[in-house]
């Protein structure tokens, strides 16, 4: 915005902007509020501090001078929405502020008086670990108060440079200037009225750009000017390993009105083999019309090979000899075909039963004996029982964690109760369903440390009746110690993915146990780490490669002070000897 000017003033922020709260329901249903106006006090201080040479505040800040003006910026009106869309694990938020910026003489006549508008939209991400409830707000609210306070500024410097600019006039022939308030040196200089700042986001949030990752570069530009900006570009440069692989690396801003902010999106694809590098990533923003430009920004970033082949979870992984859990039992049930021909065939269903239980034995140390298997014909009620009933229990210590698979079908009645279908189920005859409490209520008497329920298939209605009210699928049993990691919160299809030829959960969740999941890269694979990325990748898929919305249930969510957060489900053979 150029040199302090040498002026001495008093800002004044009245409480009814200080003390805004945003309200907003969260993803649980519960209202939150965020307090945005905390933020646009701190910026605006910080903006009058870069913007005169003397500035005080609530009785703080300069006492070297007596104010010759006084800066009142008072809100007018405000909006807020949030958007319901969870794809890619975050959502769009939109906010527009209305304010007033006065200038006013020691005696208290306005000198100038300015509209401020903002109008921001950026997306907030979701908790990863409470993908249904919570969201990360501190990023957009700075992001809003950064632009509001620089707007203010703005139009602020522009009312006392023009006694510079035009020492003529006066306060008769131009009543909104401040030709009153002196000004001890007059020079000024040009500058763009665009302002910029960018983000990187990769697929696991990790803040490092790994092979096979999807990259995306956000530049959030803001008019800060009295004018529209119609003529805007925004290009990226840097290290040709990075750059490369982005389609377009010169994109057009839509027009923007003063005070506006919008978002211009460069997304790539890493490829799966890439040089482990530092890279340099340089974002430049111009205003063509007028030939001129904010400073560039440059960006460092980590580019790193993870040798994870991402379509290649089909190959088994080595057995990793050195990590063992022998307290860790596993019950895979896949049913692709059913007794009853009215029942749908789940195509891949009883190959992600067989695949998920090697993957458990590959990376997550689960010894054979530990495992039993059930797919199709051999996965009949009796013999779920059998294992639940009979084989299990001798087993159990007070170490013990039980993970049951089951990749099929499951029926809800009209109160919300869900019924999971054994081959022989059949809608006609709900006697040949297995109630889910029932499941629940044998694997709550094992008494293990830790018990695991994942699902992925079809979830469809018993009955329908119109007259009826239908309740939503009741996964959670309240009460209950098992984590749940389901395939849909609602009725779905249960999307199979024709092309890696297995559900789509099921292809995720693999491929999170292979490591793709492990956020931090310690080596150690989480169950909060492969519940966020499921979660996060079913949903991001269903939308951008089936046109579908399939949204991942986890229940109860987990939260990081969690015990069951930490449990390690899978070690990776980089590090196996750890």
């Amino acid at each position: 915005m150029g040199e302090p000017l040498p002026i001495s003033v008093k800002l004044e922020i009245p409480p009814a902007l200080r003390e805004l709260r945003v309200e907003y329901t969260n993803g649980c249903g519960h209202l939150m509020r965020a307090p945005l106006g905390v933020r646009l006090e701190e910026a605006l201080v910080e903006g009058a501090q870069q913007t005169f040479t003397s500035v005080s505040y609530a009785g703080r800040g300069s006492t070297d001078a007596a104010p010759e003006a006084v800066i009142r910026v008072e809100l007018a009106n405000w909006s807020f929405n949030l958007q319901q869309d969870n794809v890619q694990n975050r959502v769009p938020a939109n906010l527009q502020l209305n304010a007033i910026a006065r200038v006013f003489d020691l005696n208290g006549n306005v000198l100038r008086e300015s509209p401020v508008t903002i109008v921001h939209q950026e997306y907030v991400h979701r908790e990863s670990i409470e993908p249904n409830c919570n969201y990360i707000f501190d990023p957009f609210m700075r992001n809003i108060s950064v632009d509001f306070a620089t707007k203010v500024s703005m139009d602020v410097r522009q009312a006392f440079s023009t006694t510079v600019s035009a020492p003529q006039t006066t306060a008769a022939t131009a009543p909104h200037s401040a030709a009153t308030i002196p000004t001890r040196q007059s020079h000024t200089r040009a500058t763009s009225a665009l302002r910029f700042k960018t983000m990187v986001f990769d697929e696991n949030s990790n803040l490092v750009l790994e092979g096979g990752e999807r990259v995306l570069v956000r530049v959030d530009v803001v008019n800060a000017g009295l004018a529209p900006i119609q003529q805007a570009v925004v290009s990226l440069s840097g290290s040709p390993a990075l750059i490369a692989h982005f389609p377009s690396a010169r994109l057009s801003v839509p027009t923007l009105q003063p005070g506006e902010t919008k978002s211009i999106e460069f997304i790539a694809t890493l490829p799966p083999s890439i040089q482990t590098q530092k890279a340099e990533l340089k974002i430049a923003v111009e205003e063509t019309a007028s030939n001129t430009a904010p400073a560039t920004q440059t960006l460092t970033v980590m580019m790193q090979a993870t040798g994870i082949k991402a379509d290649d979870v089909d190959q088994i992984p080595v057995s990793a000899t050195e990590f063992r859990q022998p307290n860790t039992y596993l019950i895979s049930i896949g049913i692709g075909s059913y007794r009853d021909q009215q029942l749908l065939p789940r195509k891949f269903a009883s190959l992600d039963a067989e695949m998920v239980s090697h993957y458990f034995q590959a990376l997550g140390g689960v010894p054979a004996a530990n495992v039993r298997l059930l797919q199709d014909w051999k996965a009949l009620r009796s013999d779920i029982d059998e294992v639940l009933l009979d084989w299990l229990p001798p087993h159990m210590t007070k170490d013990a964690v039980v993970i049951v698979y089951f990749a099929g079908q499951a029926m809800v009645t009209h109160t919300g109760e869900v019924l999971l279908v054994p081959y022989e189920g059949s809608p006609t005859a709900t006697s040949r369903l297995y109630p889910l409490k029932d499941l629940e209520a044998a694997l709550a008497r094992l008494k293990a440390r830790q018990t695991i329920l994942l699902f992925d298939g079809m979830v469809s209605r018993l009955h329908s009746d119109p007259k009826i009210k239908n309740l939503p699928p009741r996964w959670d049993a309240a009460g209950s110690s098992i984590i749940r990691i389901v395939s849909s919160d609602s009725l779905s299809k249960g999307l199979e993915d024709d092309k890696h030829r297995h559900g789509l959960m099921t292809y995720y969740l693999l491929r999170a146990l292979r490591g793709e999941s492990d956020s931090n890269r310690d080596g150690a694979v989480t169950l909060a780490e492969v519940a966020g990325y499921v979660s996060q990748k079913v949903t991001w898929a269903s939308k951008t490669q089936f046109n579908s919305d399939q949204h991942p249930l986890i229940t109860p969510p987990l939260k990081q002070a969690d015990p069951s957060s930490g449990l390690v489900l899978s070690k990776l053979a980089a590090i196996r000897g750890e």
